[in-house]
């Protein structure tokens, strides 16, 4: 068996710091709590730009579908914005969560073959989709709430 090395923080404020850290790791709520906000800024962000980056143009027989709808111009992925009203969020004490349960989003989000015969290709337009500074933003909540947590 290997010689043990021991060191004992007797630095009391440290000490109540650390225990501090502990005690908001155990309950982020918090932060996740923001960090769902966030999140959901970074889709209604995604619906109102059409992607960053900008997805793929509709198809010309999509537009012409639409104009004879009265629906055109619009915005892509917004025909009745079913869509992005769906959107919701979750938080609790150890998670961050945005989606949808729209049975059409995932073909939208992740593109693939639809339609009948699965004959029509969609192009992937990722609404639910993160960009570096909304990556920053994240990390900037958890840096606040950590530094908050140790005083």
């Amino acid at each position: 068996m290997a010689d043990m090395i021991e060191i004992r923080i007797e630095n009391a404020n440290l000490t109540s710091k650390l225990k501090r850290l502990a005690a908001a790791g155990r309950d982020q709520t918090p932060a996740m709590r923001e960090a769902s906000g966030i999140l959901a800024d970074a889709v209604e962000e995604n619906f109102d730009e059409e992607g960053r980056p900008k997805w793929k143009r509709l198809a010309a027989s999509t537009i012409r579908q639409r104009e004879k709808e009265g629906k055109w111009p619009g915005k892509i992925l917004q025909r009745s914005g079913k869509l992005a009203k769906s959107i919701t969020r979750h938080y609790d004490a150890t998670s961050a969560v945005v989606g949808t349960n729209e049975p059409y989003a995932a073909i939208q989000n992740f593109g693939g073959k639809a339609g009948r015969g699965h004959k029509v290709e969609i192009p992937a337009r990722e609404f639910l989709h993160l960009e570096p500074e909304d990556e920053e933003d994240l990390e900037a909540c958890f840096a606040k709430f950590l530094a908050r947590a140790v005083g």
